[in-house]
């Protein structure tokens, strides 16, 4: 296990979300200090709190974007290389789980009734979450992030 997913793991594991976990992990890489970081990709957990689209996905978009996201919006060659590196990654998670999809992942719609005491009752945030996350960041690892 690399040091980068030991400390998104670890990051998640002391109460960090999933989002949160990821991007923290690769934000200092890219001039964003953690606290930064914390507060940038809050929102993002939970499938950006309605079980959509993965947190630790969307946490690794959001390194994509600081690699290559175009500061001019002019550079419309940035922008196609940064759109393309997103859909590398994703096709890559999709290829593991054939979804970026939260609730899709975990197989609970955690806002949706008793879904969210459902999935702690079967331990899927120590499980599922933490084998998305570690996907998220080896995939970005393997990417060269």
């Amino acid at each position: 296990m690399s040091k980068k997913v030991e400390s998104a793991i670890d990051l998640f594991s002391n109460g960090s979300n999933c989002s949160q976990a990821v991007f923290a992990t690769f934000c200092e890489n890219y001039g964003i200090n953690k606290e930064q970081a914390f507060k940038i990709a809050c929102g993002f957990g939970g499938g950006i709190r309605s079980g959509e689209v993965c947190g630790a996905v969307s946490g690794a978009v959001m390194v994509i974007g600081l690699k290559y996201g175009n500061e001019n919006f002019d550079d419309l060659e940035v922008k196609k290389l940064c759109c393309a590196k997103t859909v590398e990654f994703i096709n890559c998670f999709k290829v593991k789980y054939n979804s970026i999809v939260c609730r899709e992942l975990l197989g609970i719609d955690i806002f949706v009734g008793d879904g969210m005491k459902l999935a702690n009752e079967k331990g899927l945030f120590k499980t599922t979450c933490v084998d998305m996350i570690r996907s998220a960041v080896e995939i970005l690892e393997e990417q060269g992030y």
